[in-house]
């Protein structure tokens, strides 16, 4: 934001910390970039962790999927809360003790000698990464002027994209090198070096008027926000989101958090001011995150079955194809400021939306010969699309609130990506799984009666059984092939959809070009005008 003419730059940060702003910001990039890599990793090494001794641990299926969801149930539960705790005790020491504990779960998840102790230390790891994930964030706009935080955050959100990708291609490295336990100690020197360099570099920082704690708030967000995503968890495991087992949490969180609302709207001394959901900037920024994570990741989910189960390709080679989203997102999010500047927040991210929406709907048409640089394309414009949301949304979350509250901001930022996320994979996870089944369905006579009904779960499922089958198994796998692309593109047009609803949501709702504020408004102690 340029400073208008005769206003004087009065900057709240020291100069001390001004200095060192960038080597701050690396810090806080690199303690990121585990906390979010290691959402994606897990996910590369759940058939060598399935493998019996000494390859693995014999994890079954639901083992597995344990192990990955009390990661992500712990981490999206607590987000807000330690958000919250960040803002009352200081940022720094909430950052500290969140990658500290998060290291000792990642040395205690690479020894786990059963599949029990994997998914303990894993819901340890997740509640280490809640404490880092909004602190990031929220000294991020306490080292920053506010001229310089939409570049910072573009940064900082180009990050999250390109720990998101390099996931599975950093797991597929380690796995061909060394044993499945390496996934998880890689992250132990990281944390090290980042306790170090965050101890001398981070400065701390806090509300210094925090009021009275909620405990009735805070108990109130986790309860209702563990038994949303268990609900929406358990849905996508079952492909079906009606059966008590399912509905009965997702409802009882929404009713949980419907209470918080309430609470929250009556207490003198709130967690949350529920008065910044009232701003359109705000909700539409925080709407369009959720709903472009829900895309992306169930996306995410169903182009890794595409890339190995259809195309043949490893783990790792899959992970190197989806690249291009990662690299777009690093070229263009430090960048995507500079075109908000000429174009406004509306516009960008509106384009942004439409972009994403149309690599989407682009896995509609793919098949199993679609040329590889089609798909690199694709990724690549998604990547871009991402950019241009995820960089405008956070500015505009986070500078909707006061400096003090970025704990706060932070914390509701990152568990609507969270939730967003997770609702992604869950209900287009289950769209894909029930269509697929229908699909498949009439292909499975020759399978033994007993072992029919798993066979139809999924194509790795049907490809396993046509495996143990022998000559008699190959007639399965290009119906197998059909059944999953049709599934697929009709879970494509789903996804863009969703991209589509944001785009409108975006349109309607975010802030066009803001104008230069007059010299006389600028108050130096709201930080209109920055450095």
């Amino acid at each position: 934001m340029s400073i208008p003419s005769g206003a004087p730059a009065v900057p709240r940060i020291p100069e001390a910390v001004h200095r060192r702003r960038w080597a701050i910001l690396t810090v806080l990039m690199f303690s990121l970039l585990i906390v979010v890599l290691d959402n994606s990793i897990l996910n590369v090494a759940v058939k060598t962790i399935a493998s019996p001794e000494p390859v693995g641990i014999g994890a079954t299926q639901s083992e597995l999927e344990w192990a990955i969801n009390s990661y992500t149930l712990v981490f999206a539960g607590l987000l807000f809360t330690a958000g919250l705790f960040g803002d009352r005790i200081g940022r720094k020491k909430v950052l500290l003790f969140g990658i500290l504990v998060f290291g000792a779960g990642s040395a205690l998840a690479a020894f786990s000698g059963s599949p029990g102790e994997l998914i303990a230390y894993r819901a340890l790891m997740g509640f280490g990464a809640a404490f880092v994930m909004p602190a990031t964030l929220a000294v991020l706009m306490n080292v920053f002027e506010r001229d310089e935080q939409p570049k910072a955050i573009g940064i900082w959100a180009g990050s999250v994209g390109f720990a998101i990708a390099v996931g599975p291609i950093t797991g597929g490295l380690l796995l061909e090198h060394f044993w499945w336990g390496s996934i998880f100690l890689v992250n132990v020197p990281v944390v090290i070096v980042a306790l170090i360099a965050m101890a001398i570099l981070v400065p701390d920082s806090k509300d210094p008027n925090p009021g009275r704690i909620d405990p009735i708030g805070v108990a109130l967000s986790v309860i209702g926000l563990v038994l949303l995503v268990y609900g929406i968890i358990r849905g996508g495991e079952l492909a079906d989101f009606t059966i008590p087992s399912v509905l009965l949490p997702i409802l009882g969180g929404l009713a949980v958090l419907v209470g918080f609302v309430l609470h929250e709207k009556r207490s003198d001394h709130p967690a949350i001011d529920i008065d910044y959901f009232k701003k359109p900037a705000f909700s539409a920024a925080v709407a369009a995150i959720a709903l472009v994570f829900f895309a992306l990741m169930g996306v995410t989910f169903f182009s890794a079955f595409y890339l190995q189960s259809v195309r043949g390709y490893s783990a790792l080679d899959s992970g190197l194809l989806i690249l291009p989203l990662a690299i777009a997102q690093m070229v263009f999010a430090p960048r995507a400021r500079l075109v908000v500047d000429r174009f406004g927040a509306r516009a960008v991210c509106t384009a942004g939306m439409l972009l994403v929406a149309v690599g989407l709907a682009a896995f509609a048409f793919f098949d199993a010969s679609t040329p590889l640089w089609v798909l690199e394309v694709v990724f690549f414009v998604q990547g871009a699309g991402m950019a241009h949301i995820m960089t405008p949304a956070t500015v505009s979350v986070m500078q909707a609130l006061p400096r003090e509250k970025a704990g706060s901001g932070s914390a509701i930022n990152n568990t609507f990506r969270q939730v967003g996320g997770a609702l992604g994979v869950a209900v287009l996870g289950s769209l894909l799984s029930t269509q697929y089944r229908g699909q498949i369905e009439g292909h499975l006579d020759a399978v033994p009666s007993g072992a029919r009904d798993a066979a139809g779960e999924s194509i790795e499922a049907t490809l396993g059984v046509a495996e143990k089958l022998g000559p008699a198994g190959k007639a399965l796998v290009a119906p197998a092939h059909d059944a999953f692309l049709s599934a697929m593109h009709l879970t494509a047009f789903a996804s863009a959809g969703v991209a589509l609803v944001g785009a409108l949501v975006v349109l309607l709702f975010l802030p066009g070009v803001r104008k230069p504020a007059p010299a006389a408004d600028s108050e130096p102690e709201r930080e209109s005008a920055g450095r």
